[in-house]
């Protein structure tokens, strides 16, 4: 019997980490094979403790951030992860680098994916992502492309948390509890040396929104993480 799986598409290398570490090691220890699909290095916009030091060149910066994002992907169980190097401060998404991710859904044929705010004026790739991904998850399902291969159905899709959440229009109507794996995400987190500004920040993001999931249900909760549900959920039950 196959696995479940679940499918990331991350702009920059350390987005999954911040945003869906948590989510990510929960669902590997339930047994989901999950695929993490790294756009872009963050090598312009998101490098910058690497950029400080003398003679840094581009490729050397993706090099770490491709080290750093392949210690935090074992620490938290990935089954696969992919780095695309489409650029950063923009990113280009091509209709080649869309059919591509196209062919990652249909293969992987996840329960659910995760990615980026419909919004975020502080760092324009991330919207451009979201879009990029639902746009081929809307492809995949299209009987007419590639008609050899099999559909993909209608996986849900959340949104995760921007870095300023407020200015970026997003609002979470799914709190998850992270507590089980919370070590886990917090040494993924210490993995992404070129960016050690935003560890004790997601660490607050992460105790605020436990700190919401226990105001909003009876259960003890101290880490968690928020997502912005993108399609209806199709339940048998409200309980």
């Amino acid at each position: 019997m196959s696995k479940p799986t679940a499918l990331v598409v991350s702009a920059h290398s350390a987005d999954f980490v911040w945003r869906a570490g948590g989510a990510i090691a929960l669902h590997a220890a339930k047994g989901f094979e999950v695929t993490v699909i790294c756009l872009s290095y963050g090598e312009r916009g998101e490098s910058a403790k690497l950029w400080r030091q003398p003679g840094m060149t581009l490729e050397r910066v993706k090099a770490e951030r491709q080290k750093e994002a392949e210690a935090a992907a074992r620490v938290l169980n990935l089954h696969d992860i992919q780095f695309w190097d489409l650029g950063d401060y923009p990113i280009t998404l091509s209709e080649a680098s869309l059919f591509r991710l196209v062919d990652v859904m249909r293969a992987v044929r996840p329960a659910f994916i995760l990615t980026h705010s419909k919004e975020d004026i502080y760092n324009h790739d991330h919207p451009a992502v979201t879009d990029f991904a639902q746009h081929a998850r809307i492809t995949a399902q299209a009987h007419g492309h590639r008609p050899e291969q099999k559909v993909l159905g209608a996986p849900p899709v959340f949104l995760f948390e921007p870095h300023q959440p407020e200015q970026c229009n997003w609002k979470p109507d799914m709190l998850l509890g992270i507590d089980s794996v919370w070590p886990l995400k917090r040494q993924a987190i210490e993995c992404m040396a070129g960016q050690e500004h935003l560890w004790e920040y997601y660490t607050r993001v992460a105790l605020q929104r436990g700190a919401q999931g226990a105001r909003n249900s009876d259960r003890a909760m101290t880490y968690g993480e928020g997502f912005q549900s993108v399609f209806p959920h199709v339940v048998d039950s409200l309980v």
